[in-house]
């Protein structure tokens, strides 16, 4: 048999609870799956799941990383200071490119 080391936890008692019934459903215990987080842990490098404020939106967080990352960019190529009107006449003069090279 595997070598095991024993881990104590402190929960309140209803998420202990709680826990026990949830993972009994799945026919697994509460020792497993904290297993599995450990495991899960180790082969992602980190938590196996987005840390968020409890008030945060994970979605709400990683779209406001994303348009942090498009502005980085638009300002790099010089492309910041466009208005709408700039923006939808190149993309215009790009369609009307591609269709007189596929035409």
């Amino acid at each position: 048999m595997a070598k095991t080391a024993t881990l104590n936890i402190r929960i309140d008692p209803e998420t202990k609870a709680g826990a026990e019934q949830l993972y009994a459903s799945f026919g697994i215990t509460v020792s497993d799956a904290v297993a599995m987080f450990l495991r899960q842990s180790l082969a992602v490098g980190g938590l196996p799941f987005p840390l968020v404020r409890p008030d945060g939106d994970p979605v709400l967080a990683r779209a406001k990383e994303a348009l942090g990352r498009i502005r980085e960019n638009a300002t790099r190529n010089g492309t910041d200071k466009l208005a709408m009107a700039e923006i939808d006449a190149e993309i215009a003069a790009a369609r009307t490119k591609r269709k007189a090279r596929k035409g």
